[in-house]
Protein backbone atom coordinates (compact mmCIF):
# COMPACT_ATOMS: atom_id res chain seq x y z
CA UNK A 1 0.00 0.00 0.00
CA UNK A 2 2.92 2.34 0.92
CA UNK A 3 4.66 1.32 -2.31
CA UNK A 4 0.78 2.29 -3.83
CA UNK A 5 1.01 6.03 -2.64
CA UNK A 6 4.07 7.17 -3.69
CA UNK A 7 3.15 6.34 -7.46
CA UNK A 8 -0.08 8.14 -6.98
CA UNK A 9 2.40 10.71 -5.30
CA UNK A 10 5.13 10.86 -7.93
CA UNK A 11 2.45 11.31 -10.89
CA UNK A 12 0.63 14.15 -9.56
CA UNK A 13 4.17 15.97 -10.37
CA UNK A 14 4.07 17.35 -14.00
CA UNK A 15 7.24 17.05 -16.40
CA UNK A 16 8.19 20.24 -18.67
CA UNK A 17 10.25 18.86 -21.32
CA UNK A 18 13.00 21.36 -22.44
CA UNK A 19 12.40 23.79 -19.55
CA UNK A 20 14.12 26.16 -18.49
CA UNK A 21 16.94 25.18 -21.10
CA UNK A 22 17.01 22.16 -24.21
CA UNK A 23 17.16 18.77 -22.90
CA UNK A 24 16.33 19.84 -19.02
CA UNK A 25 13.37 17.90 -18.17
CA UNK A 26 11.70 20.29 -15.17
CA UNK A 27 9.76 18.70 -12.43
CA UNK A 28 7.13 20.76 -11.44
CA UNK A 29 5.61 20.32 -7.86
CA UNK A 30 2.96 22.79 -8.39
CA UNK A 31 0.44 20.44 -9.86
CA UNK A 32 1.20 18.35 -6.42
CA UNK A 33 0.69 21.54 -4.22
CA UNK A 34 -2.62 22.20 -5.32
CA UNK A 35 -4.28 18.28 -4.91
CA UNK A 36 -4.83 18.77 -1.03
CA UNK A 37 -4.68 15.14 -1.03
CA UNK A 38 -1.21 15.09 -2.54
CA UNK A 39 -0.14 18.04 -1.15
CA UNK A 40 -1.19 16.38 2.15
CA UNK A 41 0.15 13.11 2.27
CA UNK A 42 3.71 14.86 0.75
CA UNK A 43 3.93 16.75 4.08
CA UNK A 44 2.51 13.75 6.12
CA UNK A 45 5.45 11.66 4.50
CA UNK A 46 8.03 14.27 5.06
CA UNK A 47 6.84 14.59 8.49
CA UNK A 48 6.44 11.16 10.21
CA UNK A 49 10.18 9.95 10.50
CA UNK A 50 10.77 13.40 12.96
CA UNK A 51 7.29 13.42 14.69
CA UNK A 52 7.75 13.29 17.99
CA UNK A 53 11.61 14.14 18.31
CA UNK A 54 13.01 17.49 19.19
CA UNK A 55 13.07 19.00 16.12
CA UNK A 56 13.67 23.21 17.15
CA UNK A 57 13.55 24.69 13.96
CA UNK A 58 12.82 23.72 9.85
CA UNK A 59 14.56 25.67 7.70
CA UNK A 60 13.42 26.07 4.14
CA UNK A 61 14.89 27.16 1.02
CA UNK A 62 13.51 29.62 -1.27
CA UNK A 63 10.72 29.57 -2.39
CA UNK A 64 8.95 26.06 -2.98
CA UNK A 65 11.07 25.17 0.42
CA UNK A 66 8.94 27.88 2.10
CA UNK A 67 5.81 26.35 1.12
CA UNK A 68 6.98 22.52 2.23
CA UNK A 69 8.73 24.06 5.04
CA UNK A 70 6.08 26.14 6.18
CA UNK A 71 3.44 23.16 6.55
CA UNK A 72 6.62 20.72 8.20
CA UNK A 73 6.77 23.49 10.79
CA UNK A 74 3.48 23.71 11.44
CA UNK A 75 3.07 19.89 11.75
CA UNK A 76 5.99 19.68 13.78
CA UNK A 77 5.19 22.60 15.94
CA UNK A 78 8.47 24.34 15.38
CA UNK A 79 9.45 27.33 14.01
CA UNK A 80 10.07 28.43 10.37
CA UNK A 81 13.68 29.54 9.09
CA UNK A 82 13.63 30.95 5.11
CA UNK A 83 16.90 30.81 3.34
CA UNK A 84 16.68 33.32 0.84
CA UNK A 85 18.49 34.59 -1.89
CA UNK A 86 21.43 37.35 -1.27
CA UNK A 87 19.59 40.82 -0.18
CA UNK A 88 16.13 39.66 0.65
CA UNK A 89 16.10 39.51 4.01
CA UNK A 90 15.59 42.75 6.22
CA UNK A 91 17.46 42.49 9.26
CA UNK A 92 21.44 41.28 9.77
CA UNK A 93 22.54 38.09 7.57
CA UNK A 94 25.17 35.99 7.57
CA UNK A 95 25.75 34.78 3.83
CA UNK A 96 26.90 31.65 1.70
CA UNK A 97 28.38 31.32 -2.30
CA UNK A 98 27.71 28.48 -3.96
CA UNK A 99 28.55 27.18 -7.40
CA UNK A 100 26.49 27.10 -10.14
CA UNK A 101 26.21 25.40 -13.57
CA UNK A 102 27.92 29.01 -14.74
CA UNK A 103 28.94 31.48 -12.23
CA UNK A 104 28.69 31.57 -8.28
CA UNK A 105 25.36 32.41 -6.35
CA UNK A 106 24.67 33.46 -2.74
CA UNK A 107 22.05 32.52 -0.32
CA UNK A 108 21.65 34.35 3.18
CA UNK A 109 19.86 33.89 6.30
CA UNK A 110 19.06 35.92 9.44
CA UNK A 111 21.99 36.03 11.71
CA UNK A 112 19.71 35.25 15.03
CA UNK A 113 17.76 32.94 13.11
CA UNK A 114 18.75 30.00 14.89
CA UNK A 115 20.31 29.46 18.56
CA UNK A 116 23.76 27.52 18.82
CA UNK A 117 22.73 23.67 19.19
CA UNK A 118 18.97 24.31 17.78
CA UNK A 119 17.94 20.90 15.67
CA UNK A 120 16.97 22.25 12.27
CA UNK A 121 15.27 20.22 9.30
CA UNK A 122 16.49 21.68 6.31
CA UNK A 123 13.65 21.59 3.56
CA UNK A 124 13.32 22.36 -0.62
CA UNK A 125 11.25 20.71 -3.38
CA UNK A 126 14.23 18.99 -5.28
CA UNK A 127 17.84 17.77 -4.84
CA UNK A 128 19.73 17.98 -8.06
CA UNK A 129 23.38 18.94 -8.12
CA UNK A 130 23.09 19.53 -4.34
CA UNK A 131 24.73 23.00 -4.31
CA UNK A 132 22.13 25.15 -2.86
CA UNK A 133 21.54 22.75 0.20
CA UNK A 134 25.45 22.13 0.64
CA UNK A 135 25.51 25.53 1.05
CA UNK A 136 22.00 25.78 3.06
CA UNK A 137 23.24 23.18 5.37
CA UNK A 138 27.11 25.36 5.91
CA UNK A 139 25.14 28.34 6.55
CA UNK A 140 23.22 27.16 9.48
CA UNK A 141 26.04 25.29 10.70
CA UNK A 142 28.27 28.14 10.48
CA UNK A 143 25.39 29.90 12.79
CA UNK A 144 25.11 26.90 14.92
CA UNK A 145 22.49 24.74 13.93
CA UNK A 146 22.66 21.05 13.89
CA UNK A 147 21.19 19.43 11.14
CA UNK A 148 19.21 16.60 11.53
CA UNK A 149 18.01 15.96 8.09
CA UNK A 150 17.91 17.46 4.45
CA UNK A 151 14.28 16.52 3.27
CA UNK A 152 13.06 16.57 -0.38
CA UNK A 153 10.18 15.21 -2.49
CA UNK A 154 12.11 15.15 -5.32
CA UNK A 155 15.92 13.25 -6.10
CA UNK A 156 17.61 13.25 -9.12
CA UNK A 157 20.21 10.60 -8.28
CA UNK A 158 22.00 10.62 -11.64
CA UNK A 159 23.10 14.13 -10.89
CA UNK A 160 24.17 13.01 -6.92
CA UNK A 161 23.45 15.71 -4.95
CA UNK A 162 21.74 13.59 -2.79
CA UNK A 163 24.72 11.30 -2.05
CA UNK A 164 27.21 14.71 -2.18
CA UNK A 165 25.03 15.56 1.16
CA UNK A 166 25.04 12.22 2.38
CA UNK A 167 29.22 12.35 2.12
CA UNK A 168 28.96 15.32 4.58
CA UNK A 169 27.10 12.96 6.83
CA UNK A 170 23.60 14.77 6.35
CA UNK A 171 20.82 12.15 6.43
CA UNK A 172 18.60 12.70 3.23
CA UNK A 173 14.82 11.72 3.03
CA UNK A 174 13.24 11.65 -0.38
CA UNK A 175 9.70 10.97 -1.72
CA UNK A 176 10.74 10.33 -4.91
CA UNK A 177 12.97 9.92 -7.88
CA UNK A 178 13.18 10.61 -11.56
CA UNK A 179 15.57 9.76 -14.20
CA UNK A 180 17.55 12.32 -15.78
CA UNK A 181 17.91 16.19 -15.27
Amino acid sequence: MEARRHVALKESVRSIPDYPKPGIIFRDITTLLSDPRAFRRAVDALVHPYAGGQIHQVAGIEARGFILGGAIAHQLSCGFVPIRKKGKLPHKTVSMAYALEYGTDEIEIHVDAVRPGDKVLLVDDLIATGGTAIAAVNLLQKIGAEIVAACFVIDLPEIGGAQRLRDLGVEVRTLMQFEGH
